[in-house]
């Protein structure tokens, strides 16, 4: 460590409680019934799916999709009225392998410049517990639209103490046939189920 590194870290060390940042402190509540009722839109920056695959058998293989957009409608009193719509981007898909990224771009896999998209409309959504939910809808994927079911948790929600804007956050996870969507290459040998890992940040539109 340099005498600068350790210079900096003691005036750190030395600064009172007053002078470090506000949103340092700041913590969503874990209520459910705190959540805002109203309408929010997908924050992409903090929204990421995962999908994990069977690798020949031999290994589970994942990626990310980032940069979601979308809508949720939302009242803690009245959950079977949520509604939820939200959509991913094809040629965001990210396994931190170039080459890989680029087959699962191509015809060959989800053909991101046919279908551009993939998206997720709820139809319905049941209260399973405090702070959980099934949630029913279909998802449209490479031009064919099956439905599929979530199962999602209420992570936290109260006011961003970056941009102040109130934020709600859900965990979800599902699985699905890629098969079924007519991405089948290599299936069975690369696995036919897909488990899906969704994190998930909402803002309250004004």
């Amino acid at each position: 460590m340099t005498r600068k590194t350790l210079a900096a870290l003691a005036l750190a060390l030395s600064l009172p409680a007053a002078a470090i940042p506000a949103f340092v402190s700041a913590q969503a509540t874990l209520a459910p019934a705190a959540v805002a009722a109203g309408t929010y839109a997908v924050e992409s920056r903090h929204t990421l799916a995962e999908f994990t695959v069977s690798h020949f058998g031999f290994n589970d293989f994942f990626g990310v999709i980032p940069n979601a957009t979308g809508t949720l409608t939302l009242d803690p009193k009245n959950i079977a009225a949520t509604t939820l719509d939200v959509s991913l981007p094809v040629a965001g898909i990210s396994t931190t392998n170039a080459t890989l990224d680029g087959e699962l771009k191509s015809a060959d896999w989800f053909d991101a410049a046919k279908y551009p998209t993939i998206r997720f409309v709820a139809r319905k959504v049941t209260q399973t517990g405090e702070r959980t939910a099934k949630i029913e809808g279909d998802v449209t994927m490479h031009g064919v639209t099956r439905p599929l079911t979530l199962d999602a948790n209420f992570y936290g929600a109260g006011v961003n103490p970056m941009n102040k804007a109130a934020t709600v956050g859900f965990s979800a996870t599902g699985t699905l046939k890629r098969s079924e969507f007519g991405v089948s290459k290599y299936v069975p040998v690369v696995g036919d189920d897909v488990a899906l890992k969704i994190s998930a940040a909402f803002e309250k539109k004004a």
